[in-house]
This record gives structure tokens, C-alpha cells and sequence, in this order.
């Protein structure tokens, strides 16, 4: 009960620090993903196996922060959801961070052009990596003082309507890439390694030719 009490004074802008950080985690991570879709749909560059599971552990990771928002939409936050949240965050950045840092291998030998384009000299799945570490590595620093970052109070505004925006902005990305998914994989149950189109539209009849189809095994 003191412990609680003692929280809910830390009401300023440090003690609030973690449930912005959970608004701009859910929020942040939507957007990186909307930089893939972007070099999808508007480069016609198709991603990998690996590119979209590493997208999925981003979702993954914002759904930590998404699940810290939601219990601030009741107006407290206990101190066990901050912990479940990062918890499940830290986790999805530390498989994202491997599937990243394995594309990342796999491009590394001299010569390899790498796989889809290029954001400031460097690809989307080595951007991936940089993005995983530095957000383990902010939970982290942010955790250390745990006690002065986490209120359990949590105002009406503007911190809940920021936290229902970016929910929204996070299920809206969840369903374009579960409908991207699909479309590039037809009616197969995997992506091709080097996919080439989106397997749907030929799987419908609607295109033709130029198509790589997923490898059985």
C-alpha cells in the first residue's frame, strides 16, 4: 500500500517517463514498419522470410508497450504491468535482433549487392539490428530507475488520447501486414526465399508468368 501510495506521487514529467516511452515504443515501431511497407509497395521490392519476421517481432514488441498503454487507458498502472510489458518488449527485440543480425550475416561477404534497397548506406534488416539493440538498451536504462520513472497514476490528457492513437496506429499496421502476407504468399504455406511477386494474383489466375513459387521441402 506505502509502495503505491509513494508511486502515485511521482506524477512530474520523469515519473510519467515510462508510459511515454511505452506511447512512442508502440508508436515508434508502427512507423519503422511503415518504412518496410513503404519500400514494398512504392519500390516493388518483395521481402523475405526473414524481412517479415522481423517485422513480426517488431509488432511483437510494440504490443509490449501497446499492453502498458492499455492498462494507463484505466487511468493507474500497476507496478507487475510495466513489468509484463517490457518484459514481452525485451523479448521480441531479442529474436528480432537475431533474425536481423542473421540476414545481416548472410550479406556480409564482399561483394554481396545484399537484399532490397538501401536507407542511408545501410539495409532495412541492419537497420533492424541498430533499432532492436538501441531499444533493449533504453528499457534498460529506463528500468534502472524504475522507481522514479514509474507512476501508477496515469492522466486523462493528453497521455490516454496519445495512447489510443497509437494503439490504433499499431492494429492498423497489424492488419496491412497480415494482408501482405497473404497476398505474398498465395495460398502456400511460405514465403519463397527470393519471392518475386505477390503469389495471390497468380494463384487466382490473375497473372501469369514472372512468378518464383515457394520451394517445397
Amino acid at each position: 500500500m506505502t509502495e503505491t501510495a509513494g508511486a502515485e506521487t511521482r506524477s512530474g514529467a520523469l515519473g510519467q517517463a515510462q508510459y511515454w516511452l511505452a506511447v512512442i515504443f508502440v508508436a515508434g515501431w508502427s512507423g519503422v514498419i511503415c518504412g518496410g511497407l513503404g519500400f514494398q509497395f512504392v519500390n516493388w521490392e518483395y521481402p523475405c522470410p526473414l524481412c517479415m519476421l522481423q517485422r513480426y517481432f517488431m509488432m511483437l514488441a510494440a504490443l509490449g508497450g501497446a499492453y502498458i498503454v492499455r492498462k494507463g487507458m484505466n487511468g493507474t498502472i500497476a507496478p507487475r504491468d510495466y513489468a509484463v510489458g517490457w518484459g514481452l518488449a525485451i523479448v521480441a527485440c531479442f529474436g528480432g535482433g537475431f533474425t536481423a543480425w542473421r540476414q545481416t550475416m548472410l550479406h556480409i561477404p564482399p561483394g554481396d549487392p545484399g537484399y532490397m534497397g538501401a536507407v542511408f548506406g545501410l539495409h532495412l534488416y541492419v537497420w533492424a539490428w541498430i533499432l532492436f539493440a538501441a531499444a533493449i538498451t533504453t528499457i534498460g536504462v529506463v528500468l534502472s530507475f524504475s522507481y522514479l520513472t514509474a507512476t501508477t497514476a496515469i492522466p486523462d490528457v493528453p497521455h490516454r488520447m496519445a495512447g489510443k492513437f497509437a494503439i490504433g496506429f499499431l492494429a492498423l499496421v497489424i492488419v496491412v501486414n497480415f494482408v501482405a502476407t497473404f497476398l505474398l504468399e498465395g495460398f502456400h504455406a511460405k514465403l519463397p526465399d527470393d519471392p518475386a511477386c505477390y503469389q495471390f494474383f497468380h494463384d487466382i489466375g490473375v497473372l501469369k508468368d514472372g512468378c518464383v513459387l515457394p520451394v517445397a521441402h
